[in-house]
């Protein structure tokens, strides 16, 4: 792709407010100045997860075993982390308070791994009995909560892997992403949104309002103050729940994401929500600035 179609191509996106994330051999930045307050990272596979450390973006996708690094402000791509044994990552999370990062394998393990790549850890059940297949992620101080589909359960651990709790959950729910919430609750999305308690019970559900329906819910993503940015990825959305989910807003539309919502990862400090795409692209929305 020469230097002219990429200015072309980033001139047009300008002018028709949209952003188009393409599929490419190689890595593409655009960044845009608009009301929007977004910039786009494309990456050349299918994306899994996507968290940020320490002015790092970390990514992983489809049947890959290197996460992909690439600095947070100018986007530049650093050196790829190689897992040696990852085969199947369904999700990547990260702890500011540990520097480390977390990946789902699906292939019953977690992997840790320092913010270098230097250390690289894999977490296994400690039980042989134990179908542990971690299909999601998601971090809370220094509480790393699995998601698994089989069984349905939610399954908490400490930074050096130790199993603090298990939430079984309803035989009818098929959790697909859970965050914990700032009351000690978990946020569990699984085709509707519903907030559980460590007993597994339902305290309340969210499956969409006269502002807009429910779709496929893949990812969620919790603040401090226990506002929720939920990943509709049929209505090709990000919605903004209040902490008792009941509907706020939709606050990124279908006009500011081409493709499916996937993966959401926020960073409070500084106001910023990566949202992976279906096809590979991240876009990043700054959230003070809406």
């Amino acid at each position: 792709m020469s230097p002219f179609c990429d200015f072309a191509m980033m001139m047009m996106m300008v002018m028709d407010l949209m952003v188009t994330v393409m599929v490419v051999v190689s890595v593409i930045v655009i960044v845009i100045d608009t009301c929007w307050h977004m910039s786009v990272l494309c990456v050349e596979a299918r994306l899994m997860g996507v968290t940020q450390l320490h002015g790092v973006v970390y990514i992983v996708c489809h049947e890959s075993s290197t996460i992909r690094r690439f600095n947070a402000t100018t986007r530049q791509r650093l050196t790829d982390v190689d897992i040696k044994g990852l085969r199947s990552p369904q999700d990547i999370v990260s702890c500011e308070q540990t520097s480390r990062a977390y990946v789902a394998d699906n292939v019953e393990c977690i992997w840790r791994v320092s913010s270098d790549g230097a250390d690289i850890k894999r977490w296994r059940s400690k039980s042989p009995s134990d179908t542990f297949k971690p299909w999601a992620l998601s971090v809370t101080q220094t509480r790393l909560l699995v998601t698994s589909l089989d069984p349905h359960q939610l399954i908490q651990f400490n930074a050096v892997g130790d199993e603090r709790r298990r939430v079984q959950l309803p035989d009818d729910m098929t959790p697909l992403h859970a965050v914990e919430s700032p009351t000690g609750t978990f946020i569990v999305c699984h085709g509707q949104v519903s907030e559980v308690n460590t007993g597994g019970e339902v305290l309340r559900q969210f499956s969409g309002s006269h502002l807009s329906s429910l779709g496929v819910t893949p990812h969620v993503a919790v603040d401090s103050h226990g506002n929720i940015f939920v990943a509709d990825r049929d209505n090709r959305c990000i919605l903004l729940l209040e902490d008792h989910l009941r509907m706020c807003r939709v606050i990124i539309d279908k006009h500011q994401l081409n493709y499916k919502p996937r993966r959401l990862c926020y960073m409070e400090q500084s106001g910023q929500l990566l949202v992976g795409l279906d096809r590979g692209g991240i876009v990043v929305f700054d959230m003070l600035r809406r």
